[in-house]
């Protein structure tokens, strides 16, 4: 175990050096604009990097996931669409319809899909049947685009993700699944140079952002899990609710969003500065405040998820728990725009 862990560490550490001296001669790099207020053009590289050392481990290691294979390949190619992204714009639609075929891969070869959402509205047991296919095509797509709208604050991301991957593998382990659990450690330990490098602890000039790229990966990476752990096998290992609270913030934080871009009259994939690290920043929290109080939010609701599964609360009850946690996140938000409005964005 503490072999593969500074195996991934070390393997991640490298790439990241490698491939941000590959990014700035090729110009995979992010520059300050109206919406992006950080210092100088920093590579675009940390999906790249997390990319190359999952799949070096599951190369060695493919028996620890199911249709290892095919995971690769489906976040090799996610990877390689979000950074043309990075580098190129582009469009919104060409990068759902690839999420969108993807999801269909993960069904057809891998059986991943949404079969049941269990009782979660309490009127028994809701079985999806032909629908669920549709369904499961959302959920991709929702959780790609939740984790990549979420990635606006240096270490955002990465300590989203790491609440989500480490409360899923929390669950896992609970449930006698040390092997997803295991990948999920991994996955987190991968993320940690990342993390270092994007806070700035070895210096501002070594400095390296996510990019569309590894919010991508992440955000397929993780709806793979919850699908894996709620939906296959003969006992599982989390009810379809409690992904709900384990992507509790980015979920609630995309949402919240797009209805008020909506009710604006804007397209929901209008960039803007209304996302909620905008607005603790429009409160008077600086960035490392900020990213400190939205983790310390998602680990709370993390936790309130775990909790309902292991002590076995009924699904309706954390299903409409979770949905008065929206609407309180959805009207506090409302109130303090109104008294703060955001700045326009560009």
């Amino acid at each position: 175990m503490i072999a593969d862990f500074f195996f991934v560490f070390f393997s991640s550490f490298a790439a990241l050096f490698l491939l941000r001296k590959v990014a700035k001669r090729v110009g995979l790099v992010d520059k300050p604009n109206a919406r992006k207020l950080h210092q100088g053009a920093v590579p675009l590289v940390g999906g790249l990097a997390i990319c190359i050392t999952l799949a070096q481990f599951l190369y060695y290691s493919p028996t620890i996931l199911d249709d290892a294979g095919l995971y690769v390949f489906c976040i090799t190619i996610l990877t390689i669409i979000g950074a043309l992204d990075d580098k190129f714009d582009v469009s919104f639609k060409l990068r759902l319809a690839i999420q969108a075929l993807l999801s269909v891969c993960m069904m057809y070869f891998a059986g991943l899909e949404l079969h049941t959402l269990g009782n979660m509205i309490g009127f028994g047991k809701i079985d999806l049947g032909m629908f669920g296919y549709l369904v499961t095509v959302l959920a991709v797509i929702g959780a790609i685009n939740a984790f990549n709208m979420v990635d606006g604050i240096d270490g955002l991301l990465g300590g989203l993700s790491m609440v989500t991957f480490g409360g899923l593998g929390i669950m896992l382990f609970h449930d006698g699944q040390q092997s997803l659990a295991y990948l999920c450690g991994i996955i987190i330990v991968a993320m940690i140079p990342y993390i270092l490098l994007n806070l700035g602890a070895f210096g501002r000039q070594r400095k390296v952002f996510m990019g569309d790229a590894g919010s991508m990966l992440i955000g397929f990476t993780v709806i793979w899990f919850l699908l894996l752990a709620s939906q296959n096998g003969s006992r599982p290992p989390l009810r379809p609710v409690t992904a709900l609270w384990m992507i509790a913030v980015p979920l609630m934080d995309m949402t919240a969003i797009m209805i008020r871009r909506i009710k604006r009259g804007d397209s929901p994939f209008k960039p803007d500065r209304e996302h909620l690290h905008h607005i603790f920043q429009r409160l008077g929290l600086n960035s490392l405040q900020t990213l400190i109080a939205i983790c310390a939010i998602a680990t709370l609701l993390s936790a309130a998820g775990i909790y309902g599964e292991i002590a076995n609360i009924p699904e309706y009850v954390m299903f409409w728990l979770f949905i008065l946690c929206f609407i309180i996140y959805f009207f506090t938000l409302s109130k303090v725009e109104k008294y703060s409005p955001p700045q326009e964005a560009s």
